[in-house]
């Protein structure tokens, strides 16, 4: 029996339908990613799921007794809640009461022990201590110390407390809304091995491809107001999709030669004046009315990087560089870097580390407190800053756009502002439209089409993945591949990187700043770690400069890191081991390949937890003699050639 049922849901505002006749079943157990275009109305269902919106029609049902648990998409701006309260408040009434309890124990006055003594006696009577025990351990199961303010914590951190408080009352489905928004590698991580262990159905909408694989077994698409649902993970779903839309495309050019050839037959009737068929006739108006109601997909995104003239061949130059804040932080030290035209930078580092500070240093936006930095010449920047700070939300589109033009130059063609912003997907009336009312990644969408109208040789990227649909997300790596100038972009899109970033520069939390050649994969079989996966992290601010300024970090290489040679020649052992290894990568391969097919299946999590668990741990320790293996083979390679 299906845990959750929504049955023809319909919603529309205006007269623009968001869900047209929508029907979705969900399993107990299943992991069902909600994928679309921006605009379409994921957050809109999911929101209808809850019942936070009420659809024009249509019937949602939960299971009798199941319970759903929401994790918000957006984090709170100023809650000076401790961690305990917040997980409690999942009990409405019982969590108040178990917060008034806590606070009230720290006091010792005569009006406040007798509060005390009879929100206790309540407590007793809710049963409110077993579920004392529930907040307390989730908190100790997520490292989350009780005391600990939220308005103090990391958006990581604050990420974790949420989940916790979703999760305390152990929900039958869980429903998330882009939960890998503004969090860091290492907390992106940490969420999706907690939702590995999680035995209930989570329904999430994503655009990170990485967790999308990582989480989904199954992939439900919302196109054009319909629910689709594909049975298979994210790769498959995406061999389906294009001949799903072949089909379509194949279909449409039947139904309208059959129409051109039914309109021709009618006016040759009229024409001659004879009588006609009337069951053709009305079967010609139906062909018309379906013709009228058909909803075609939209056209993809199409933009292109206004190029200016190119910079130097030096971009940046750090000799002995080092910045710290006035109250002392030293955030970048000892930094000898050079970029160079063409560069493509990937900065990976958990939050805290000091990313836009190196970013901001290297452009000369500030000066090092030590050492030099020099910029190069003719270098035009463009900047895309996450928190979408060069937008006038109460302006519309047009107006952010033009800054009073009515066209724009793009590499040598004239265009009109309005032609412009279509290429981004933005309709004349939706170009009319104040900012204020556009979903995150329509904000992303025109952001970029600000960024791409002004000509630049070098471009700034601060988390532009955020809101993005994987349209447009791909479509943004290609131009930026392609793109002649230097690319500097902060993500903690693993994917992103890969497909982008020709060099990593790590940043480790002490103010120490390594060079990799490659995406986040080279990094990561190159050695590259996070100082909480080598450490116990702390719940504060600085998660990962805290962690890594206790230890000593060896003086930081311009150059890639290698693995280094034991000896110029190999032994006859070692040239054994070396012809033998990649047949076991290959092994190794084909094994983590079958045990990610078995947990992609519908049906994996709803079985024992033990086989569950031990499923787990098998693809873990396999993923880890696969990464050793490569490395061992790296190694040996690079002797074998010295």
């Amino acid at each position: 029996m299906p845990l959750l049922t929504l049955d023809s849901i319909s919603l529309a505002y205006g007269m623009h339908p968001l869900l047209e006749n929508a029907s979705l079943a969900i399993e107990p157990g299943e992991r069902v990613c909600l994928l679309g275009r921006n605009g379409e109305g994921k957050s809109t269902l999911l929101k209808i799921v809850s019942g936070e919106v009420t659809p024009d029609g249509g019937l949602v049902s939960l299971e009798p007794g199941a319970v759903l648990s929401v994790l918000p998409q957006n984090l709170p701006t100023d809650d000076d809640r401790t961690a305990y309260d917040v997980v409690a408040s999942a009990f409405p009434e019982t969590g108040a009461l178990l917060a008034e309890f806590h606070r009230l124990s720290q006091q010792v006055d005569h009006g406040s022990l007798e509060r005390l003594t009879a929100v206790q006696e309540r407590l007793e009577a809710l049963d409110g201590w077993r579920l004392d025990q529930k907040v307390t351990t989730i908190l100790g199961q997520y490292g989350l110390k009780p005391e600990q303010r939220l308005n103090t914590l990391s958006g990581g951190w604050q990420r974790r407390v949420l989940l916790a408080r979703a999760l305390v009352s152990e929900p039958d489905i869980l429903l998330l809304d882009e939960p890998t928004n503004h969090l860091d590698v290492p907390a992106i991580a940490w969420l999706e091995d907690a939702l590995s262990q999680f035995r209930g159905a989570i329904l999430f909408v994503s655009h990170d491809r990485a967790f999308i694989r990582r989480t989904a077994t199954r992939i439900v698409e919302l196109d054009r107001g319909k629910l689709t649902s594909f049975s298979a993970g994210y790769d498959k779903y995406l061999e389906l999709k294009e001949k799903l839309l072949a089909d379509e495309e194949r279909q449409n050019e039947l139904f309208d030669k059959k129409l051109r050839q039914e309109e021709a037959w009618i006016r040759q009737g009229i024409k001659a004046r004879r009588t006609r068929n009337m069951g053709r006739v009305r079967a010609l108006k139906a062909l018309r009315e379906e013709h009228r109601q058909r909803r075609l997909r939209e056209g993809a995104a199409s933009f292109s990087v206004e190029e200016a003239a190119r910079s130097g061949k030096l971009v940046a130059e750090a000799h002995q560089a080092a910045f710290s804040y006035p109250d002392g932080r030293e955030v970048i030290r000892d930094l000898e870097l050079t970029i160079l035209r063409g560069d493509k930078i990937g900065l990976v580092g958990e939050n805290g580390t000091g990313k836009t500070t190196l970013v901001r240093l290297l452009l000369g936006d500030l000066k090092a407190t030590r050492g030099t930095v020099r910029q190069g010449t003719r270098l035009e920047v463009a900047y895309f800053d996450q928190l979408r700070g060069e937008l006038d939300l109460e302006r519309n589109a047009l107006d952010n756009l033009s800054e009073g033009r009515e066209f724009i130059d793009i590499n040598g063609q004239r265009k009109h502002v309005l032609g412009y912003l279509q290429e981004f997907l933005f309709t004349p009336e939706r170009a009319r439209s104040p900012v204020k009312v556009f979903s995150g990644g329509e904000r992303a969408r025109l952001l970029l089409a600000k960024l791409f109208s002004k000509p630049a040789n070098v471009l700034v990227l601060d988390e532009p993945t955020n809101d993005l649909d994987v349209e447009t997300l791909e479509l943004l790596e290609d131009q930026l591949v392609a793109f002649q100038g230097t690319v500097i972009v902060i993500s903690h899109d693993r994917e992103f990187l890969d497909n982008v970033a020709t060099d990593i520069l790590f940043l480790d939390g002490s103010g120490h700043v390594r060079q990799y050649v490659g995406g986040y994969s080279d990094w990561r079989r190159q050695g590259g770690r996070f100082p909480s996966e080598l450490a116990g992290s702390r719940p504060d601010r600085q998660d990962g400069a805290a962690a890594a300024a206790k230890s000593e970090s060896p003086r930081p290489k311009a150059e890639p890191e290698r693995p280094r040679a034991k000896s110029a020649k190999l032994s006859y052992k070692l040239k054994l081991e070396l012809e033998q290894l990649p047949a076991k990568i290959e092994t190794l391969e084909r094994q983590v390949a079958a045990l990610q097919d078995t947990i992609s299946s519908s049906g994996f999590y709803s079985g024992a937890p033990g086989e569950v668990a031990s499923t787990l741990q098998q693809l873990a320790d396999t993923e880890a003699q696969l990464e050793a293996a490569i490395e061992r083979w790296m190694e040996l390679e690079e002797q074998a050639g010295q």
